[in-house]
C-alpha cells in the first residue's frame, strides 16, 4: 500500500475561483481536507485569514487565468507564497463536472489538483510586457473596426442601389474612390449625412491606427532593440510582426525547443491514434490565434516566388497600414491626413 508523502513543514493548498465581485476559496492541507469560504476580492484579506488560521504552513495557491488578470498572483508571490495561474483547459476534471459546475466545485478541484501536483502555471508576464501587449491589442481591435467600417460603407451603398464603378471596386481604397464617394448625389440629405458620418469615423480610425502602430514600433525599437532587429532579420517578418512576437510571446528564449514554441502558437497537428489506426486532424484548435496568424502571413511573405501567392504578398503582414484612400491626393499640413479637392478629409 502506497504511503502518503509528508513534509517537514505543514503544507497549505488554496484553490481560488476568482470573479470580479467575490472569490470562492477552498483550503486543504497535505494531511486533511478543509472547507470552502467566500471572500471579497482582496489579497490582503486572504493573507490575514491564512496568517490567523494557518500561521505555521507553507502556502501554495492557484487560480484559473481569466478576465481578472495577474494582479492576484503578483500579490500572492509578494507574500512569499507559491502561486500558479493555470490554463482552465489543462485542469484535470471528473467527467461529471461537464454537467454540474459551481464555483465551489471548481475551487475544490483546483485545490486538490494542486495538492496532487497536477497543475502547471502559465507564464506570468511582467508589468511592462503586459501593458505593451495592451497597446498592441488595441491596434488589433482598431484593424478589425477599420475593416468592419469599410464593409459597412460598401454594404450601405449596395442596399441603396448605388453601384461602385468597376475600376474603383477593390479592397484598397484609393483617392479616386474617396472622391467618388463624396461626389454621390443623394435624393435626400439624410443619406448624405449618414455617409459623411461614416467617412468621418473612417478618418478617425485611420489616424488612430497609424498613431498606435507608430507607438508600438517606436517602443519596441527603443526598449527591445536587440531582439526586435534580430526578428526583423528573418525573411517575411516586418516591423509589426516583430512587435507581435515581443508583445505576445515575450522572450523567445524561454522556449526550450522549436516544438515548444510551435505548440504555444498552435502550429502542431491534432492526432488520433488507437492501436493500428493513426490519423492527423489538421492544425490543433489550441494555441495563440493572433500570433499564429502573424506567423502564417510572415511565412508567405518570406517566399515571394512561390506560385499562387502573388495576390497575398502584395502587402506584407508587418507593413504599416496605408491610407489608401489618400494616395495621390494633395498634401496638407497634417502628416497623417489627406484632403480631396472638395476640402473634405478621407
Amino acid at each position: 500500500m502506497a504511503s502518503k508523502v509528508t513534509h517537514s513543514t505543514a503544507q497549505l493548498y488554496i484553490g481560488i475561483d476568482i470573479h470580479k465581485k467575490s472569490w470562492k476559496i477552498h483550503f486543504c492541507t497535505d494531511l486533511f481536507d478543509g472547507n470552502t469560504k467566500t471572500f471579497v476580492p482582496d489579497a490582503i484579506g486572504l493573507k490575514n485569514h491564512v496568517d490567523r488560521h494557518f500561521a505555521d504552513h507553507e502556502v501554495h495557491c492557484a487560480y484559473e487565468a481569466g478576465c481578472c488578470g495577474y494582479q492576484a498572483v503578483r500579490a500572492f508571490q509578494s507574500f512569499g507564497w507559491t502561486a500558479l495561474v493555470v490554463n482552465p483547459a489543462d485542469i484535470p476534471r471528473a467527467a461529471k463536472q461537464a454537467f454540474v459546475k459551481t464555483d465551489k466545485i471548481d475551487c475544490t478541484n483546483i485545490a486538490k489538483q494542486l495538492r496532487n501536483g497536477n497543475l502547471r502555471s502559465i507564464e506570468v508576464p511582467s508589468r511592462q510586457r503586459e501593458q505593451l501587449r495592451w497597446l498592441f491589442r488595441r491596434r488589433f481591435h482598431l484593424v478589425k473596426d477599420f475593416r468592419r467600417l469599410k464593409s459597412q460603407i460598401k454594404s450601405a451603398l449596395l442596399y441603396q442601389g448605388i453601384g461602385i464603378p468597376e475600376h474603383l471596386d477593390n479592397p484598397n481604397w484609393t483617392a479616386a474612390f474617396g472622391e467618388w464617394l463624396y461626389a454621390i448625389e443623394w435624393e435626400h440629405t439624410t443619406a448624405g449625412a449618414a455617409l459623411d458620418s461614416q467617412l468621418e469615423h473612417y478618418c478617425f480610425l485611420d489616424e488612430q491606427l497609424r498613431s498606435v502602430s507608430n507607438k508600438v514600433r517606436a517602443y519596441c525599437r527603443s526598449n527591445h532593440k536587440k531582439d526586435y532587429m534580430l526578428l526583423r532579420s528573418v525573411p517575411g517578418i516586418g516591423p509589426l510582426t516583430a512587435a507581435a512576437f515581443l508583445c505576445e510571446a515575450g522572450d523567445l528564449r524561454r522556449f526550450g525547443s522549436f516544438k515548444q514554441f510551435a505548440s504555444y502558437i498552435g502550429m502542431v497537428p491534432g492526432i488520433r491514434q488507437s492501436g493500428e489506426p493513426f490519423r492527423t486532424t489538421g492544425v490543433t484548435p489550441r494555441g495563440h490565434r493572433l500570433l499564429r496568424s502573424y506567423v502564417i502571413e510572415g511565412s508567405l511573405g518570406g517566399h515571394p516566388g512561390r506560385p499562387g501567392d502573388a495576390g497575398l504578398l502584395q502587402k506584407a503582414p508587418g507593413e504599416e497600414p496605408k491610407n489608401n484612400c489618400c494616395q495621390g491626393g494633395p498634401k496638407t499640413s497634417e502628416p497623417d491626413a489627406c484632403r480631396h479637392k472638395n476640402g473634405k478629409a478621407i
